[in-house]
């Protein structure tokens, strides 16, 4: 599962041989049989193993999938690919539970990009602070957060194309993904709520006031940001909680999954983010907070992920949690220069999380990971790839 252009459809043909039988419902005459009689479909099958691409649009073949396997336990009969997270939809959340493995693809990570193995989460996670081979990466991560990380842009130099390109992608999925989801009464609202999200990526969402800019009621505005998450355009973000610290802010944070994406929404160049410190510093948030959330894919033990803030609005931007409970707090600053009170929010989280607490990280544009005492750290932000 992932978002359209990830590279699920290459992926799986590079997986399968000819011994396998592929069917993509972005074939028109492929869906209309299937959407007639799923269970058909599915039994008039040949018995070989089966990769069935985009399977959100069909979402009734599930339920047939789900009789099929129940008469044949075999395993691996079915790869199927979805641009939808296929959980989520009403009609099959129940159906596949104990019979079917998800597997998130997202984005190209910085990792992949350039090559390397990474090892942030993992240093992190055995207590030691992360380091960096590429310091003061300014220049470079600008130019990363206005491509973003779909594959598709990363080839495309001119910036006239990688704005095309976006606006043709969410033109499509406005078009045609979200109709195969779910009758939107009001696309135009739904246009809106999506430039909207790229401006308020990492910031708090409240669903009555983002309702209100909409003209949307709150149920309105819950259901279609709920459709955007379900395209995995945007992440909801939950805040960290501990029942013994009462004086925290339980809101939700918003992220959009791709950098390139807001930029291309929101008219943003590079010339104009290495002007605006400001607009750099809250896109470098949820670039940070992507990469993050890929590496932690590829981690043998589950992370889950909040942000920090208190009724005095202290806050850090990530706090990671692992399995076992130890707490890990990443602060993200765009600049170069440090001060004290740059790591305010870590040693509140630090208090906060008491026992818990294992490390604290600010990442910023500099050229030492340097320890500041207690378990805290400044660390370049190009340690997240190194």
């Amino acid at each position: 599962m992932g978002a359209r252009q990830v590279g699920k459809t290459t992926l799986v043909r590079d997986l399968i041989d000819d011994t396998w039988q592929y069917i993509s419902f972005d074939d028109l005459a492929q869906a209309e049989v299937a959407r007639a009689d799923p269970v058909g479909f599915i039994r008039n099958l040949p018995p070989t193993q089966i990769a069935l691409d985009e399977v959100q649009r069909v979402p009734d073949i599930l339920v047939a999938i789900k009789q099929a396997v129940d008469e044949n336990r075999s395993p691996g009969r079915f790869l199927l690919t979805g641009s939808a997270n296929a959980m989520l939809l009403p009609s099959v959340s129940d159906a596949l539970v104990g019979r079917m493995e998800a597997v998130r693809l997202a984005t190209l990570s910085e990792c992949e990009i350039i090559g390397h193995s990474p090892t942030f989460l993992d240093a992190m996670l055995c207590g030691e602070a992360p380091t960096a081979k590429d310091v003061r990466v300014r220049d470079h991560l600008v130019r990363r957060i206005v491509t973003g990380c779909f594959p598709e842009p990363l080839l495309r130099e001119s910036g006239k194309r990688l704005r095309a390109w976006y606006r043709q992608y969410l033109n499509t999925l406005i078009q045609r993904d979200l109709s195969d989801l779910s009758r939107i009464g009001n696309v135009e609202a739904m246009t809106r709520l999506l430039r909207l999200t790229a401006v308020l990526s990492g910031q708090l969402v409240n669903l009555a006031d983002l309702g209100g800019r909409l003209g949307l009621s709150r149920i309105t505005a819950g259901k279609y940001l709920a459709l955007l998450e379900q395209l995995f355009l945007v992440e909801r973000l939950p805040a960290w909680h501990a029942s013994e610290y009462r004086r925290l802010v339980k809101t939700p944070k918003i992220h959009a999954v791709d950098t390139g994406m807001m930029c291309a929404l929101r008219g943003i160049t590079g010339r104009r983010l290495l002007r605006n410190p400001v607009e750099l510093g809250s896109l470098l948030e949820s670039f940070v907070y992507n990469e993050l959330r890929k590496q932690a894919l590829w981690m043998d033990d589950p992370l889950t992920f909040h942000h920090y803030r208190d009724k005095d609005q202290v806050e850090v931007d990530l706090v990671i949690e692992d399995a076992a409970g130890g707490c890990y707090g990443v602060q993200v600053k765009a600049a170069a220069s440090l001060r004290a009170h740059d790591f305010g929010g870590l040693r509140r989280f630090r208090r906060a999380a008491g026992h818990r607490f294992r490390m604290g990280v600010l990442l910023y544009d500099g050229d030492h990971t340097t320890s500041f005492g207690d378990g805290l750290f400044a660390v370049p932000v190009g340690a997240l790839w190194s």
